[in-house]
C-alpha cells in the first residue's frame, strides 16, 4: 500500500522525537535563502541533524540551504528549525516541498513561520530590508493539496501573528508576495505583470508551505528579505551570489528581530 504525504510527515514526526527526545513542538520555522544564522539567536541548541536522515526528507540541491534541523530550546518552549527547504523547480513534486511543514505540525507545531529571500517590486522597500507577508498570489499552478480538500485561505498569514510582529516593529512593512515556480528569475515583463496585480514582492517558495500549513491547521507567519530588486526596475542583472551575500549582510539585524518576535509568539 502506498503511504500517503500526511503518513509519511507523522512517520517522520516519530523519528524526530526519537532523536531529539523532545515530545511535542510548539513553534516550527523554515529558514529561506539568508535567513539561517538567524537560527542561532532563537535559543540554546538541542540536538542538530541532516533533514535526509529522516523519512521523506531530501537532501539539499540548492546553495545556502545546509538541509539540516536543528532542535532549540527558548525557555519553557521547543523550537523546530529547518535551515533549508526544498523548492518546487528542484522536480520532486509538491508533497516534497511541503513535507517538512507537515512533519512540523505533526510533531505539534501549531504556529509555523515561513521566511524567504524575495525580489522588492515596491520600490518603497530598500535591499536589505524585512517585511512581513500579509497575502500571497500563486503563480506555479501547482497545490500541494489533493482531492475534495477545501481549505480556506482568506487569514492565510495569521492577522493576530502578524499584530505581534508589528509591536516588536511598528515600523515593519507588510506586502503581497508573488511565488513564481523558478529557477529562472523573472523576465522585466512578468514583474511588471506581478505589480499590475498587486504584488509586492516574488520569489520561489513558501505559498506552498503556507497552504499545507493552512491545510494542517497550524498559524502562519510569513517574512522575507529583500535581497534584490526586481528584474527590470533598476536594469541590474540578477544573482543567486547576491541573494546570500545581502542575507549574510543582514544576518544579525533580521536574525535579532525575527528572534525578538519569535519571543513574543
Amino acid at each position: 500500500m502506498t503511504r500517503t504525504p500526511q503518513a509519511a510527515a507523522a512517520q517522520a514526526a516519530t523519528e524526530l522525537r526519537e532523536r531529539t527526545g523532545v515530545d511535542g513542538y510548539d513553534i516550527a520555522l523554515v529558514m529561506g535563502s539568508g535567513w539561517a544564522p538567524a537560527a542561532d539567536l532563537l535559543g540554546s541548541a538541542g540536538h542538530e541533524l541532516p533533514s535526509s536522515d529522516l523519512t521523506g526528507f531530501l537532501k539539499p540541491a540548492v546553495d545556502g540551504h545546509s538541509g539540516t534541523i536543528r532542535s532549540i530550546t527558548d525557555g519553557d518552549r521547543d523550537i523546530l528549525a529547518f535551515l533549508g527547504r526544498t523548492h518546487l523547480y528542484e522536480g520532486h513534486g509538491t508533497d516534497a516541498v511541503v513535507h517538512g511543514v507537515r512533519t512540523a505540525v505533526a510533531a505539534g507545531a501549531d504556529i509555523v513561520v515561513l521566511t524567504n529571500a524575495a525580489g522588492g517590486i515596491n520600490t518603497d522597500y530598500a535591499v536589505g530590508s524585512p517585511v512581513l507577508i500579509s497575502d500571497h498570489i500563486n503563480m506555479t499552478a501547482r497545490s500541494p493539496l489533493a482531492g475534495a480538500t477545501f481549505v480556506d485561505l482568506t487569514d492565510t498569514y495569521n492577522a493576530e501573528l502578524r499584530a505581534v510582529a508589528r509591536e516588536v516593529a511598528p515600523d515593519l512593512p507588510e506586502g503581497v508576495y508573488a511565488a513564481m515556480p523558478g529557477p529562472h528569475f523573472e523576465t522585466p515583463a512578468e514583474v511588471r505583470m506581478l505589480r499590475a496585480l498587486g504584488a509586492d514582492l516574488v520569489g520561489m517558495s513558501t505559498v506552498l508551505e503556507a497552504i499545507a500549513a493552512r491545510e494542517a491547521g497550524a498559524r502562519v507567519l510569513g517574512m522575507s528579505l529583500v535581497t534584490n530588486i526586481a528584474a527590470g526596475l533598476e536594469g541590474a542583472n540578477l544573482d543567486h551570489q547576491e541573494v546570500l551575500a545581502t542575507g549574510r549582510d543582514s544576518a544579525q539585524s533580521v536574525g535579532r528581530l525575527l528572534a525578538d518576535i519569535v519571543a513574543r509568539l
